[in-house]
């Protein structure tokens, strides 16, 4: 290389981290951070369609030994170029900034703030005319060089990322934002000579990166290289159908990938396709094909493709049925296609014509789901990547504790805790003067406690519909029940937990549980323990909301629950009282055709063609002998755990936990008094101290304590709600169930009677 020429290598482009976007870095291999003599924290520039500079800084752990290099999507959009197209970089120097011009990068945004606050979010950031930064928040500097340290520390300049474009500098070229930089923050947007689009990247989508792979191998390719699909003569793909919850983010997934791609967007709402004159729908759709065809390479988006695409058989209208047949003929008519692929979105594809869901109109369909564990944690910190967070905002504890949430609940939660924020400052404001003091502004901070002020405003969405509680009972507080304790957390907590083991040994985990004793046991409590132990969502129902009047209504409420726990999982379903909404086929009087139906519904969901994926039924009856036999085979409800009165050591346990909050005298023996309650259950307990304390204020509203003789006293009005002979009828009745199902005659017409124990 001859003196004074500049080394210059070229690399594949990567994406980086969510939490890394907005940051100014790039994360270079070794072997070309050594070939171009760079430091930690020197300045690249990275040449694309256009030039952008970054700071280099170390490959991620993960990457060591590979030649790529990892830029976050604004960087990707100031290059021109996407993930997986190669780029030229070569070491720059930065000159000091003397002017800076900042506008809004977005329209319909109005900016006014302090450039103080500018200078230190970008202080020490390489800028060059033209491009599109972010206003990052506070970040994790370990491990970073000083200099790179030093800008990341900066205070955030607000609650939310803001998009600002580079309008120019002074001087031309590469520059960094030193204490000398003159600031200047136009309000309003302004058009850019170069369209250099990065509204919406990859880094602002969390807990896709497999659905992100696969929508970019059937979007991006054809768009991009449509010369592959040639050389191979096969016709590229025209059509990606995305289906999931609302809110899981496949609005925003769609507009990612145009960006990306370098594509058109063209967007189709049904309400506004829709026309009132002959034919005029069918036009509008016509005209949005036509203007992706000239603009090709293009993509075309449907959101809710299922209001403009319903089945032809199920609708009594013309014009609907004439729109879809329009849509069929745009994505697979005698017209060919080239470059233009139709992204369709919908949360129930159940609904859309089945002609549209063919390869040749929409090739692959991908599931948009609810995110899991790491998804969430990924979320989160693009959701407060502009947000200057507490020192204990931890938000992998977050993450763990939103379980079904989708992004848009997590998105809301982010927004509920800023707000917390804002409404502990307000008594420092004053509202007449229109300005926040600087002072107020650089002490704004978002903690843990408003996130877990937030949580409690905050539910997740997709469970909106299904009565759902949100358990708050944890093991301790559950006493004298270790042995049903144990197997609920051998068949539930572990296989939710960590469902690796159970792959590993070769076994599945348990489907069901059915809770069975005397009224009282704590068999209701037990299962809301489990499912809060388990971090799991919990829906809670009763047969009453289950069973309906109308014909099919009671089996669509079953299919539409099981539906909903799937797509919330982990999940617990809760069914409390069990025998009334499955008992046995065939014994019943009058009109049994709707417990028989819904019997063969649970049957299907629990054990059909369609697996239960970490979901699990729990059952709670205190007549288990009245239940379908069907039900209690392995593969249904395979565990039986009978839960029954306490012993002594339970019920001192359970009378420990009832009194925690109760101020007792030194007298109270609860040894004592869990010795003379012999066969009392959790719920006589809890009815033994509620009497004890209402005894204690009958005597005196201002007592202080609860004395041993208030207890004696309560004890006198207490009895045990399970008799000897109740005892004695579980147990015949638990030998009864751990016989072989085909003993209770399941199959044929069979009276009551048959399917009773003897004892009864």
């Amino acid at each position: 290389m001859a003196d004074g020429e500049v080394a210059v290598k070229k690399v594949q482009v990567a994406n980086a981290r969510p939490e890394d976007s907005g940051r100014g870095l790039a994360h270079v291999p070794r072997v070309l951070m050594a070939a171009l003599g760079l430091a930690e924290g020197d300045v690249i520039a990275i040449e694309g369609k256009s030039i952008t500079p970054a700071r280099a800084v170390s490959p991620y752990p993960e990457d060591e030994g590979l030649e790529i290099l990892r830029i976050d999507g604004l960087q990707r959009a100031n290059a021109g170029v996407g993930s997986g197209d190669f780029v030229e970089i070569r070491k720059v120097e930065s000159k000091p900034a003397t002017r800076v011009v900042f506008a809004p990068a977005q329209q319909n945004l109005r900016l006014q703030g302090s450039s103080n606050a500018l200078k230190r979010t970008f202080l020490g950031r390489p800028l060059t005319q033209g491009d599109v930064v972010a206003t990052a928040g506070q970040q994790r500097v370990e491990n970073m060089p000083p200099g790179v340290q030093q800008f990341l520390r900066s205070p955030a300049y607000a609650l939310q990322e803001i998009r600002l474009a580079v309008i120019s500098t002074t001087p031309k070229g590469v520059v960094h934002v030193d204490e000398n930089t003159e600031i200047e923050l136009r309000p309003e947007y302004e058009e850019p000579k170069e369209a250099r689009r990065a509204d919406v990247t990859y880094d602002d989508i969390g807990g896709m990166g497999p659905t992100i792979d696969q929508l970019r191998e059937m979007v991006e390719l054809p768009l991009r290289y449509p010369e592959l699909f040639q050389r191979l003569g096969v016709d590229p793909p025209k059509g990606v159908l995305l289906h999931g919850p609302p809110g899981t983010g496949k609005t925003r997934l769609a507009r990612a990938v145009a960006n990306e791609s370098a594509a058109e967007f063209f967007l189709i709402n049904g309400p506004e396709i829709m026309g009132s004159a002959y034919g005029e729908s069918e036009k509008r759709l016509r005209d949005v094909f036509e203007e992706a065809a000239k603009n090709a390479p293009s993509i075309v988006f449907i959101d809710e493709i299922d209001s403009i695409a319903p089945r032809r058989g199920q609708v009594s209208g013309e014009a609907e049925k004439r729109l879809v047949a329009q849509l069929l003929t745009l994505m697979d008519g005698l017209e060919a296609r080239a470059n233009v692929v139709v992204i369709a979105a919908t949360n129930r594809p159940e609904a859309i014509d089945e002609a549209l869901r063919r390869p040749g109109r929409f090739d692959r369909e991908i599931i948009v789901g609810v995110p899991d564990e790491r998804g969430r944690r990924e979320i989160l910190g693009i959701h407060t990547r502009g947000m200057p967070l507490g020192d204990k905002v931890d938000l992998a504890e977050l993450a763990r504790t939103t379980y079904g949430f989708v992004g848009a609940d997590l998105a809301a939660l982010a927004r509920e805790a800023a707000i917390e924020a804002v409404r502990r400052i307000m008594p420092r404001l004053n509202l007449a003067e229109g300005t926040i003091p600087p002072d107020v502004l650089d002490t704004l901070a978002v903690t843990r406690e408003d996130f877990l002020g937030a949580l409690k405003r905050v539910q997740p969405s997709a469970m909106r519909e299904v009565m759902v509680e949100a358990p708050r009972v944890r093991w301790e507080d559950v006493g004298g029940l270790d042995d049903a304790q144990m197997r609920l957390k051998e068949g539930v907590e572990l296989p939710l937990k960590d469902p690796d083991a159970f792959r590993r040994i070769g076994i599945r985990p348990a489907k069901g549980f059915l809770l069975y004793g005397p009224p009282g046991t704590g068999k209701t409590l037990l299962a809301k323990a489990v499912a809060r132990e388990a971090e799991a969502n919990f829906i809670a129902t009763k047969s009453s909301d289950l069973l309906s009047k109308w014909y099919g209504e009671s089996e669509q409420q079953i299919a539409k629950l099981f539906a909903r726990a799937r797509q919330v999982a982990p999940c617990v379903i809760f069914i409390d009282e069990l025998d009334s909404l499955v008992p046995a086929r065939g014994g019943g009087m009058g009109e049994p055709q709707v417990t028989e139906r819904v019997v063969n519904t649970i049957l299907a969901e629990m054990d059909g063609l369609e697996e239960l994926q970490a979901v699990v039924v729990i059952g709670a009856t205190n007549r288990p002998n009245l239940i379908d036999p069907a039900l209690l085979r392995p593969g249904r409800f395979d565990e039986l755990i009978y839960v029954g009165v306490p012993d002594r050591d339970g019920r001192e346990r359970i009378l420990r936990i009832q009194s925690a909050k109760m101020p007792l005298a030194d007298d109270v023996d609860l040894a004592d008094l869990a010795g003379r309650t012999d066969r009392f259950t959790g719920a006589d307990l809890g009815d033994l101290v509620r009497r004890a304390g209402l005894i204690a204020l009958r005597q005196s509203l201002s007592i202080g304590q609860v004395t041993q003789a208030h207890f004696d006293a309560a004890l006198k009005d207490s009895r045990a709600s399970v008799t000897p002979e109740l005892e004695r009828e579980y147990e015949q009745i638990g030998t009864r169930l751990k016989q072989d199902a085909s003993s209770l005659q399941p199959i044929g017409f069979v009276s009551p009677g048959q399917l009773r124990p003897k004892s009864e």
